[in-house]
């Protein structure tokens, strides 16, 4: 039986970016288990480089933001080998091989974007304001 990945995009700002930049994320990627996923993150203008310092989120229903990756494709210890960061072409990507039933969530990109980003989740279409956890959360 397949199950859905959910994905959320992002409206980053941050000093020395213009203010009508957009984290751009694909609304949704399913996949079977066992199955292979990319999940990429980009930006209206301009290309995303290791610089900007893409992290990973995954978030189920209930529980707080899990990072798993940072700087590009670093796994925090604990976050399972299937999860790998790279930069493709001119996005970040995400890829989640031989998913398993529990990688069900919702997942989101942070970038790096000056010293300081903000982010607003964006969700089927309504944006709503970023938890007081994920202050900051862009910093390397």
């Amino acid at each position: 039986m397949a199950w859905t990945v959910l994905l959320l995009g992002l409206l980053a700002y941050g000093s020395g970016v213009d203010s009508q930049t957009v984290v751009t994320q694909e609304p949704l990627q399913s996949v079977s288990p066992g199955g292979t996923v990319t999940l990429t993150c980009g930006l209206s203008s301009g290309s995303v480089s290791t610089g900007y310092y893409p992290s990973w989120y995954q978030q189920t229903p209930g529980r707080s933001p899990r990072m798993l990756i940072y700087s590009t494709n670093y796994r925090p210890s604990g976050v399972p080998s299937r999860f790998s960061g790279s930069i493709s072409g001119n996005k970040a990507a995400l890829t989640i091989t031989g998913a398993q039933p529990e990688d069900e969530a919702d997942y989101y990109c942070a970038l790096y974007m000056g010293s300081y980003t903000s982010t607003l989740m964006q969700t089927h279409g309504e944006v709503q304001p970023k938890p007081p956890h994920m202050h900051r959360m862009a910093q390397p």
